[in-house]
């Protein structure tokens, strides 16, 4: 069929027809195994999506599945980054993301030309990037992290070592809390993690007194210091497997509550509200961006596939690559 690019890139995704009689979910199974493609899928998505996808999980899991797959075709049902990501890695090998419109409002909020202004400043620090950024900063990086990883990265630097950290300033503020840093900290946030509730927290807490409170460290500190744990989504998972407690306030984005129900579907999991309760907040709008039928489009067709300038992709996979050689040698892979 005859693709128009330009309206492709307008939408973010390709807009047909498709027919109702097809199972899609088969369908894309089908085509899967056909042209040899692997789904990587972010807990935040969908459960339609996460229980179709070869590998559901967090951003360092799906940045070494990424690394390692023997696919031809990687389609990537999470946000832009992590589909930059996958391309950095294996350049060799076709990256699709359902729908390119799935950014993040984290990694928006820093801007390359700006950071690289306020990296100037401070010519002799190092810089370590959420991984949470577009390919741009990461080419300005020296080592990237994720939350599952980030305290290991930092910990690895020399004590007396000057480190600028970016995006995320709630993530930031609490490393420095827990490692006895002092980083230099750029101000960007998630619009999800910023949005959570304290006041209404504390309500559900009353209600269920022994409940525990488990959140993300994006989350805002007055959230963390009410919480019981704290944890990248990968860690908040296994803290409900493993802890004896059987009702949870989740403090992140609610599409991980799916892997917890299905983990341990004995236990309660409350989704902590956000400020305004007239909205989805603690819903990523851009994780949600994807449908199986986006999935199915883009598999068959192709598109939208994500490709990245060769000159920035070497710039932009040195510090993933450096995360991985540390997490793999510290064996927290």
């Amino acid at each position: 069929m005859n693709v128009n690019k330009v309206e492709i890139q307008k939408k973010g995704f390709l807009e047909i027809d498709i027919d109702k009689s097809l199972n899609l979910v088969s369908e894309i199974k089908k085509m899967k195994e056909e042209k040899n493609a692997v789904i990587l899928a972010h807990y935040y998505q969908i459960p339609e999506i996460q229980d179709i996808a070869d590998f559901v999980g967090d951003s360092l899991a799906l940045s070494q599945k990424a690394a390692e797959t023997y696919a031809d075709i990687i389609v990537f049902a999470g946000v832009h980054f992590m589909a930059e990501t996958a391309k950095s890695l294996s350049p060799e090998k076709m990256v699709l993301i359902p729908d390119s419109k799935a950014g993040c409002s984290l990694a928006d909020s820093c801007p390359p030309k700006e950071f690289k202004e306020f990296k100037e400043k401070f010519p002799e620090y190092k810089v370590v990037s959420y991984v949470n950024t577009t390919s741009e900063i990461k080419a300005l990086t020296d080592v990237v992290c994720t939350s599952t990883n980030a305290k290991l990265i930092i910990d690895s630097f020399p004590l007396d070592e000057k480190i600028i950290f970016a995006p995320d300033r709630n993530l930031g503020n609490y490393l420095n809390s827990i490692t006895g840093r002092n980083m230099k900290l750029w101000d960007g946030a998630c619009h999800v993690h910023e949005e959570f509730s304290l006041e209404k927290i504390l309500d559900i807490k009353q209600e269920y007194p022994n409940a525990k409170i488990i959140a993300h460290p994006e989350c805002q500190k007055q959230i963390l210091i009410v919480a019981d744990y704290i944890g990248s989504t990968s860690g908040l998972l296994k803290f409900i497997e493993n802890d004896d407690c059987d009702t949870f306030i989740v403090v992140t984005e609610s599409g991980i509550l799916h892997q917890m129900q299905k983990s341990r579907p004995n236990k309660n999991f409350i989704p902590a509200p956000p400020n305004d309760s007239t909205c989805a907040c603690n819903d990523c709008k851009y994780m949600r961006l994807h449908t199986i039928e986006k999935l199915y489009t883009c598999l068959k067709y192709e598109i939208p596939e994500v490709t990245l300038d060769e000159e920035l992709r070497k710039k932009a996979v040195r510090p993933i690559i450096k995360m991985l050689e540390i997490s793999k040698k510290q064996n927290k892979i």
